[in-house]
């Protein structure tokens, strides 16, 4: 298959004019949230049947009839693992891409147990993926021959992958379930998340009292406000476990932070007096106003709840050995709790259940309602 390089206006306008009428497209993107603090689209992979381009959008600024072509419903497009791309395109372009094909998604209903795209391409194709470049930085430029490579892999056979799996779920009964799952991934949206709350995310800040949670808080904005400017991935900056360190010890001092273990020699020369005035605002807070923890929301939980997901999940099971599907594939632990918090007494109310399918329902709706049902008796 011939592979296209396109840095210029004119060279993609070339390309997407060539493959306007196509009806199937293979689409992946690399962004570089190892790297960079905003993550954003450095690299687009497009595969037809015949031809492959790697587009880079650093370069490139009119992708209009890309997008053109994404979102029309006659063109159908192939992803593997699409919830990240879609983010990234909707994030940099507005674009939804509508008749999409999810090859992972895909591989899970079909109760493949190894979904990966190394995996996929290997067990159907005995392709081996070169994995030298998982970790690249794809905003560098130029790219390397090896990097080009490495990228082109992505899509070069995700349309051929695309119909081993069609003809799998087809013969399996399945496909009407695969394409109500896709349909799902037309709604989605990149969101940006709450910076103000972010040092809530911080794993280990559970264990904090809310004063050394305080300095969390002023260290997690200052550490932000450095990884913008220098943009680099935050962990780039100074590590999570350094900057819990750092709220449990209180430094007061050069020598004090430089004794904290992790903390990066550059941070601590260059910035080590704007680390202990984020300390200080941190022990200035008064303590009424001291951060704690959000409540996670409570449910009223009745006495035959425990019950009723126990029971569903033993219906669960069965369904997944029945059909050889990994249980959580086929209905999580959060939806049955759902289900069983919504106790419906029908498929139709177990269908306002969020997140439960039509599939969800012809193939486990009747046992679903038993184990309710008998529950109550």
């Amino acid at each position: 298959m011939a592979l296209v390089y396109i840095d210029s206006n004119d060279s993609a306008d070339r390309f997407l004019s060539e493959i306007a009428d196509a009806r199937e497209i293979a689409v992946d993107t690399e962004g570089a949230s190892f790297h960079r603090f905003v993550d954003r689209i450095y690299l687009i992979q497009l595969s037809t049947r015949t031809t492959s381009a790697i587009i880079d959008p650093l370069a490139v600024t009119g992708l209009d009839k890309l997008g053109r072509l994404l979102e029309d419903p006659a063109v159908e497009v192939a992803f593997h693992d699409a919830d990240y791309d879609l983010r990234l395109l909707h994030q940099d372009y507005g674009w939804h891409p509508t008749n999409i094909f999810d090859t992972r998604i895909a591989s899970q209903l079909i109760g493949l147990k190894s979904f990966g795209l190394a995996a996929l391409l290997d067990q159907y194709f005995s392709v081996k993926l070169d994995k030298q470049h998982q970790r690249a930085d794809w905003s560098m430029r130029p790219l390397t021959e090896g990097m080009l490579a490495y990228a082109a892999q992505d899509t070069a056979l995700l349309l051929a992958l695309k119909d081993k799996l069609q003809d799998e779920l087809g013969k399996l009964g399945r496909l009407e379930w695969a394409r109500e799952e896709f349909s799902r991934l037309e709604g989605t949206r990149w969101q940006q998340d709450d910076e103000v709350e972010q040092f809530f995310k911080v794993k280990g800040a559970r264990d904090l009292s809310r004063r050394e949670l305080a300095l969390l808080r002023e260290l997690v904005i200052w550490r932000d406000e450095v990884a913008k400017e220098m943009d680099r991935a935050t962990f780039r900056v100074v590590g999570n476990e350094v900057l819990l360190s750092i709220a449990r010890t209180q430094p007061q001092s050069p020598s004090d932070l430089g004794a904290i273990k992790g903390m990066p020699r550059g941070i601590l020369d260059r910035r080590g007096q704007d680390v202990l005035a984020a300390v200080r605002r941190g022990m200035s807070v008064p303590e009424d106003q001291l951060p704690k923890f959000p409540r996670a929301q409570r449910w009223d939980k009745d006495a035959g709840l425990d019950s009723r997901v126990a029971l569903l999940k033993n219906a669960r099971d069965a369904a997944a050995t029945r059909l050889s599907l990994d249980p959580g594939v086929l209905c999580s632990r959060e939806r049955l709790e759902a289900i069983a918090r919504k106790n419906p007494a029908s498929t139709g109310e177990m269908l306002e259940v969020p997140g439960v399918r039509k599939w969800h329902a012809a193939e486990m709706g009747e046992s679903f309602l038993g184990a309710l049902r008998s529950a109550k008796s």
